[in-house]
Order: C-alpha cells, then sequence, then structure tokens
C-alpha cells in the first residue's frame, strides 16, 4: 500500500534548527562501508580529506567530507569519521574492524557489497545477518544511537555485458532489488533506523532524463554518466548525488535549501544547473510515496529468512506485521505531511 508522501520542512525552520544544533556539541557521525562510500573511481575521493576523520588512516575525504561540506554549509556541527574498506561487506568490518568502529556514536551509515553478496549476488542473508550484529554493538556502547543502512545503485558492468548478475534486465532493476534486500535486513532488527535510498535516486534520475542509461552505447548528449570509467563506481555526478540523498536523509533538511551555489560543487566543477536537478532528484525520492506494491511483495516474502540469522526469538516475530515502518530512510518526526 502506497502511503501519504512527507514532505521536509520549510526553510525557516530548518535554518533554526541548524542555528540551534550548530550551538551545541558536534553529533558524532560515522560511516562504514566500501568503495561506494568512499568514492573511488571520482574526484570525490580526494575531496576535501582534512574535515573528516579517516579511522584507517588512508587520507580519504570521499561521500562523507561531501556531507560533512553540505551539513558545514547548512549551519549543522557534524564530526565525521569514516571506516572503509574496497571491496568489502559489513562480515569484513564486524570481524576485523571492531576495535575502530566499537565507539558510542550519535549516527552510523552502514553500506554493504554492492551485488549485496559477492558470492551470490542478490542474496541478503548476510547483509541481514551483519547489519543485525553492528547495530546490536552499536547500541551496546551507545542506546540512543540511530542507524540508517544506504542502499546503492544499479551497476551498468553488472546489467548489460553478458557476465552480469543482472544480464537482460532493466537497468533500475538491480537498485531495486539491493533496496528490497536493505529494507529486510531494517525489518530484521529493531535497531536499525531506516534505508537511505540512494539507488532510487539513481534510477529517477535516469528515468527523469537527466543521466543516461547505458554508457556500453556512449552518452546521450545533454546528459550526464552516474558512473565512473569502469561503469561501476560512482562518477563526480553520481557521487554529488548520492551525498544530497545522504544529506536530506540524515539530517531531515531539504536538498534544495544548499541553493545552486553549492560550495563543493563548485570545487569539483559541477554547474549550477546540473546542481539544480539533483538536489531536486534528491528532494524529490526522499519526499515521495514508499515502494510499490510489487516490491512490497518481494519484502514480506523475504521476511522468511531473517530467522536464520537473527537471534530475535518472539521479539522478531512480534515486529513482522511492522514491515512498512522500514519503507523510508527519512524520519517522519522531522517532516510535515501534504
Amino acid at each position: 500500500m502506497i502511503r501519504s508522501i512527507t514532505r521536509f520542512p520549510g526553510t525557516l525552520a530548518g535554518l533554526a534548527l541548524a542555528l540551534s544544533v550548530g550551538a551545541a556539541q558536534a553529533e558524532t557521525i560515522l560511516f562504514v562501508g566500501n568503495s561506494f562510500t568512499y568514492a573511488q573511481g571520482s574526484s570525490v575521493m580526494q575531496f576535501n580529506p582534512g574535515s573528516v576523520t579517516d579511522l584507517n588512516g588512508t587520507g580519504i575525504g570521499g561521500i562523507p567530507a561531501l556531507f560533512k561540506a553540505f551539513t558545514a554549509q547548512a549551519g549543522l556541527n557534524y564530526d565525521v569519521s569514516l571506516e572503509t574498506v574496497g571491496g568489502s561487506g559489513l562480515d569484513l568490518h564486524y570481524n576485523t574492524k571492531m576495535g575502530l568502529i566499537d565507539k558510542p556514536w550519535d549516527r552510523v551509515v552502514l553500506q554493504s557489497y554492492s551485488t549485496l553478496d559477492a558470492a551470490q549476488p542478490g542474496n541478503p542473508a548476510k547483509l541481514i545477518q551483519y547489519s543485525g550484529l553492528l547495530a546490536d554493538a552499536l547500541h551496546a556502547q551507545n542506546a540512543n544511537v540511530k542507524i540508517n543502512l544506504m542502499a546503492t545503485w544499479s551497476r551498468a558492468d553488472q546489467t548489460y555485458p553478458p557476465s552480469g548478475a543482472w544480464y537482460g534486465q532493466s537497468i533500475y532493476k538491480m537498485a531495486e532489488d539491493v533496496y528490497t534486500g536493505y529494507l529486510q535486513a531494517d525489518q530484521a532488527s529493531d535497531k536499525i533506523d531506516g534505508v537511505i535510498p540512494v539507488g532510487l535516486a539513481w534510477n529517477r534520475a535516469m528515468s527523469q532524463g537527466f543521466a543516461d542509461t547505458n554508457p556500453y552505447d556512449g552518452i546521450d548528449a545533454g546528459k550526464v554518466k552516474l558512473w565512473a570509467s569502469d561503469n561501476y563506481h560512482a562518477s563526480m555526478y553520481g557521487s554529488y548525488l548520492e551525498a544530497l540523498t545522504i544529506f536530506g536523509s540524515i539530517t531531515g533538511l531539504d536538498p534544495r535549501s544548499l541553493g545552486v551555489n553549492e560550495t563543493a560543487a563548485a570545487q569539483l566543477g559541477i554547474s549550477q544547473a546540473q546542481v539544480r536537478v539533483m538536489q531536486q532528484l534528491a528532494f524529490e525520492q526522499l519526499a515521495g510515496p514508499v515502494p510499490e506494491p510489487s516490491t512490497w511483495a518481494m519484502l514480506m516474502a523475504g521476511i522468511g529468512v531473517l530467522a536464520v540469522w537473527r537471534r530475535k526469538g518472539d521479539r522478531g516475530a512480534a515486529h513482522a506485521p511492522q514491515a512498512a515502518h522500514a519503507a523510508h530512510a527519512v524520519q517522519a518526526s522531522r517532516f510535515s505531511s501534504t
């Protein structure tokens, strides 16, 4: 069932919130992920690395640094850290990086392997298991931590070449499948607070004609390429849209409030016209309706696998009817209804 559309608070209310938060102690946020979080293949990877703390000491800025830039311009005070390892899923971070990430954070964003499981593309079981384990550990450190999962995009290299796991399907399908897997992981844990729909924002950019849909047949005139040169990772444009979607989801602020003079875009060489469109795309994705009924059918069908991985007993069974609550990363309390 499609629920009512939620929308961002007005600009003045957002500014008032920003000022009140900015005057307080910095809110800590940790990004855990892989090359999709640190922006492999684009200039964003080395964007303002000094503005964030790379817990692995590799000197990466990436999406966390773009997020930091956006929040600073909005008057918000975030202390941003990242712990990223290329080609990894959340299992690697749980098994080898807990000494770095097992701390009392205020916010955490978790991103796993791009196909959900490297060995079994499209299978969310490992994501469900390890996002739950990480959420349990992080809540033990801070019972008030807010944890979001970040659902990533369709890979062109997994869709168009015959070797791809989504070969022969629509370019939109992989992102939809990945998002559904993340929804299942969200539903499996009462300590996870929603899914950030980055891949669906990419789908929106393609369906509305801003971005090209198939890099293997050339880039259509007047469109941008969301993928990097490997048709796998994000380009500068894909990374920028990714960061805008995260910014709106985490802060509850309208991405359009950053304006066309947003300074990170100017540093990266993104035009004001492109900034305007991407801010609008991120806004629409976050303020839009929940997934179509077919997506919910897939989600509910997948709920049965959760018991294999979660040690929740009767608590998990009692939670199952609330699947629709996991539909959006946007926090309802920070938005007003239309």
